[in-house]
């Protein structure tokens, strides 16, 4: 990847300007408009009553699990926007090895997140659930699942699309 010039965010942030490694392979969104608002509209139901950091770090370890950098670069910009720390991103991709950077609820979230996206076993164990079911009431730990859910049918159109990284604007989406 090769950089073109220096350009200023809307903070006022310096950053790089990229060259694309392909282009996308369309535009689903633009082809599939109702489908797109009904992906909104469940998004915002879906984050209902979930902390907005746990959603941003749940959002950020889906998307490292899918490789969908269109939405690592997106949730990563939110993130920091909202006051996450640089650290704690980093150490998302190794968490079970730095988990002193996360609280029990962001753990178990974490956790979930895994088990909900890779699915390996054909189900989420139960060791993984009753942890989350442990710290979330039935409320909260529904929400959860649902923003867990939300955000894999994104990386999922993000991926498949080949959507590009680089553009996104913290708070462009919400």
């Amino acid at each position: 990847m090769t950089t073109n010039e220096n350009t200023t965010d809307s903070t006022g942030r310096t950053t790089k300007e990229y060259v694309h490694e392909h282009a996308p392979r369309l535009a689903w969104a633009k082809h599939a408009p109702e489908v797109y608002k009904a992906m909104i509209r469940l998004d915002a139901e879906a984050r209902k009553g979930v902390d907005p950091v746990t959603l941003e770090l749940v959002k950020i370890r889906a998307s490292q699990l899918n490789h969908c950098a269109f939405c690592l670069d997106m949730h990563s910009k939110d993130a920091l926007a909202a006051g996450e720390s640089v650290e704690r991103i980093i150490q998302l991709g190794a968490w079970e090895e730095s988990q002193h950077f996360y609280t029990p609820r962001e753990i178990a979230a974490i956790e979930l997140t895994e088990a909900i996206t890779v699915l390996t076993d054909g189900f989420v164990p139960d060791e993984t659930y009753e942890k989350a079911a442990k710290l979330y009431d039935e409320k909260e730990l529904t929400q959860l699942i649902a923003a867990i859910t939300v955000i894999n049918a994104w990386n999922r159109f993000g991926v498949s699309t080949r959507m590009v990284p680089g553009h996104y604007t913290a708070g462009d989406f919400k």
